[in-house]
C-alpha cells in the first residue's frame, strides 16, 4: 500500500467509528459503561479535524503520527489501546510503500501492543478475539497467492464471525469483567467494531478506492 492506500484506510475507519458512534454505544452498555461509541467518534473525529496537518512523508510516519492523536483524544481505556496500535503499525510499517506480507506484520505489531497495553489476550472478550482471527486468516489468504481484495474480504467474513461468537465468552478485561457470568450472551463491542470496520475496508477495496 502507498502513503495515499493507508490514508484511506484510516479514514474509513474513522468514518466508520463515527457513523456507528450509537451502535458500539449502545453494545457497550450491555454490560459495560456505555461509553466506548461516544469516546471511539469523538477520538476519530479530532483526527479528522486535523487530517490536513498530518505527516504524508511515508505510511509509517503517517500511522504512528495518527496513533499520537487517537491515545491523546480518545477517553477511557480505548485511547491508549487503539493508539498504541496504530503506533506499533506504523513503527512496522517503516518508511516505504508496503506490500501484503508488511500489511500482516503491522497488524502483529498491532495486537501484541494492544495485549501489553491492555493485559489482555485471546479468550478474554475484547477486540482481540476478532484482530487475531482475522489477521490470522488474511495471512493465510495471502499465503495461498489470493488477490488484496479476496484476501480482505475473506478476513472480513472471519472478524465478523469471531466477533459474533464472543457472545459465548465471559468477560474478563475492562468494566464488563466485574459483571462475570452476566456477560455472557452478548457481544463484545470492540471485536464487533473491528468486524464492522473490517467490513468497510473491504467495500472500499472492492469498489477500487484503496487500491
Amino acid at each position: 500500500m502507498s502513503t495515499e492506500a493507508t490514508e484511506q484506510v484510516v479514514r474509513t475507519i474513522a468514518e466508520t467509528a463515527i457513523e456507528n458512534e450509537k451502535y458500539f454505544g449502545d453494545l457497550d452498555a450491555v454490560v459495560g459503561d456505555g461509553d466506548f461509541g461516544y469516546s471511539l467518534a469523538r477520538g476519530f473525529e479530532k483526527l479528522l479535524d486535523g487530517w490536513d496537518d498530518l505527516d504524508r512523508s511515508n505510511p509509517g510516519t503517517f500511522l504512528k503520527r495518527t496513533g499520537m492523536v487517537i491515545a491523546s483524544r480518545i477517553g477511557g481505556t480505548s485511547g491508549p489501546i487503539w493508539g498504541t496500535a496504530f503506533i506499533r503499525a506504523g513503527t512496522a510499517a517503516g518508511d516505504a510503500e508496503v506490500g501484503g506480507a508488511q500489511v500482516v506484520a503491522m497488524l502483529r505489531a498491532a495486537i501484541d501492543g494492544i495485549k501489553a497495553r491492555g493485559q489482555s489476550d485471546v479468550g478474554d472478550k475484547t477486540l482481540l478475539d476478532a484482530l487475531v482471527p482475522m489477521t490470522d486468516r488474511l495471512e493465510a489468504e495471502l499465503g495461498r497467492g489470493v488477490s488484496a481484495q479476496e484476501a480482505i474480504r475473506a478476513a472480513a467474513v472471519t472478524a465478523r464471525a469471531a466477533a459474533d461468537a464472543t457472545s459465548d465468552m465471559v468477560a474478563k478485561r475492562g468494566r464488563a469483567a466485574y459483571t462475570g457470568e452476566r456477560s455472557r450472551g452478548s457481544v463484545d463491542a470492540g471485536a464487533t467494531a473491528v468486524a464492522v470496520i473490517a467490513e468497510r475496508i473491504s467495500e472500499t477495496f472492492k469498489q477500487g478506492a484503496a487500491a
